[in-house]
């Protein structure tokens, strides 16, 4: 049996005065994209800050199984534990690339210092793996001293894309990452991410509002509604048949919308 890459039972964490999300359990599994839909406010935000590590929650548990088999909860897990998950284990794609990347050093620069940080320290072997993941995410390798402080918002998220997966990261957490993007710029970066995704078999969490992003890359889905979750299944099943009325009233609006 495989067992989950990340488990979480009874998360939950308040904001005073209003709840950021309760008594959440799931489970995660290698090489599944996991989707969390929802309209803003409704926790989705919070429970991927809460799994990534980034926030600590009031109550529960996040058991996360490393690649070297180890269990470790990280709701007791140290911030040097959390930074060496998180330059190992994790990758973190924020909806707003400039929050995910050093705008005044280069773009291979940005990708090399993910390396560096696992031990690589070969400066030819360096550049030579940041120009093929510029390749990977269709980024001109002739760039690679360009800053991204120059490069546009598409080009920007490609390069943290890049920058996240050169270490083959286990489990990737995914904010909104079409956000604010053009609509021919997300189909693009889409086709890029799902491929990239069932490629390298990696275990992703995405937060998203956008049910288009959502049926296209998730296996499964929780929606989510005042921080708890209202459904969940396979995306195909809760999108095609959904059961809760507010799924339902979340899949007529863009319907209507299209």
């Amino acid at each position: 049996m495989v067992d989950p890459i990340l488990s979480a039972q009874n998360l939950t964490k308040s904001y005073a005065p209003e709840q950021g999300c309760f008594s959440i359990a799931l489970d995660v599994w290698p090489g599944e994209v996991l989707g969390i839909v929802g309209e803003s406010g409704s926790g989705k935000s919070t429970l991927l800050r809460l799994l990534s590590g980034q926030e600590y929650p009031d109550n529960g548990s996040i058991q996360f199984k490393t690649r070297d088999h180890e269990s470790i909860d990280l709701t007791e897990a140290t911030e040097s534990t959390l930074r060496y998950l998180g330059r190992t284990e994790f990758g973190i794609i924020h909806q707003n690339p400039r929050d995910g990347l050093r705008l005044r050093i280069s773009a291979g620069g940005n990708i090399g210092e993910r390396l560096m940080g696992i031990g690589q320290r070969h400066y030819g072997d360096i550049r030579s793996i940041a120009s093929q993941w510029m390749r990977e995410v269709e980024i001109d390798p002739g760039r690679i001293d360009d800053k991204p402080l120059n490069f546009s918002g598409g080009m920007q998220q490609r390069l943290q894309i890049a920058r996240n997966l050169v270490t083959n990261p286990r489990l990737i957490f995914m904010d909104e990452p079409t956000g604010g993007l053009d609509v021919s710029v997300q189909a693009k970066l889409l086709d890029t991410l799902k491929g990239l995704v069932q490629e390298l078999g990696i275990a992703v969490i995405i937060v998203t509002h956008d049910m288009g992003v959502a049926r296209l890359l998730a296996d499964r889905l929780l929606v989510m509604k005042n921080g708890q979750v209202i459904e969940s299944g396979l995306t195909d099943q809760v999108l095609d048949d959904p059961h809760a009325a507010y799924t339902q009233q979340l899949v007529a609006s863009i319907l209507q919308v299209n």
